[in-house]
């Protein structure tokens, strides 16, 4: 067995966020810093989504069942048959299918969409910390324009705005992971180092399974 690395106190950590946060940037400074393996979502691969931002109608269901999919099968090959041998960081979780299916789907399309995800999800383990990053919707917006994917330059407030009501939704209603939201809406945990380390002294510290804990940063 692989000597874990002495700070870390989870075998599995998830930062997630709504769409501009910085979750991939934490994941990969995180996971090298802890000596952990880093999983990265490969969204670039779903070939629905460039189109989904022109006619979300029309491509939605796709979309969801393609990143479903995917994220399944990634953690499924990454996590679930070494997970105590290796602490692993990722830049999402399974859970996030759901939470963007219940904003882009409709009511017929969710259904079956939340049958085969229930499947999946049963033979996936929760994260034992999971990193929420918020910011407001000005601050998202201004992360989506300068990291320029064309294909996301068009996305509305109101967008921005209903998937984080169902990030918080969820989270306000878990009971799997122990959870920590750092608000980092007036922060830079990229360019400020004093930042991106009070973030990591965060990640260090143990939390109870169930509990909610937020930061202001």
């Amino acid at each position: 067995m692989k000597k874990k690395f002495q700070s870390m106190n989870y075998n599995f950590i998830a930062v997630e966020g709504n769409i501009g946060s910085g979750k991939t940037s934490l994941a990969s400074q995180i996971a090298s810093d802890f000596k952990s393996e880093l999983i990265l979502e490969s969204f670039s691969d779903n070939p629905f989504l460039p189109t989904f931002y022109k006619d979300p109608e029309k491509s939605s269901f796709s979309l969801e069942l393609f990143f479903m999919s995917e994220r399944y099968h990634q953690l499924k090959d990454k996590i679930s048959s070494d997970l105590f041998f290796n602490n692993k960081i990722s830049d999402y979780f399974f859970m996030k299918s759901r939470i963007f299916a219940k904003t882009n789907l409709q009511r017929d399309e969710l259904l079956l969409f939340e049958k085969l995800f229930d499947i999946m999800l049963a033979s996936l383990p929760a994260p034992d910390l999971l990193v929420y990053l918020h910011s407001d919707i000005k601050r998202l917006q201004a992360n989506i324009r300068k990291r320029g994917r064309e294909y996301e330059q068009n996305i509305k407030d109101s967008y921005l705005e209903s998937i984080q009501y169902s990030y918080f939704d969820y989270l306000k209603k878990q009971n799997k992971s122990a959870v920590l939201i750092i608000d980092i809406t007036d922060a830079d945990f990229v360019n400020d180092l004093n930042t991106y380390t009070e973030i990591k002294r965060l990640i260090s510290k143990k939390y109870t399974v169930g509990s909610t804990n937020k930061i202001i940063l």
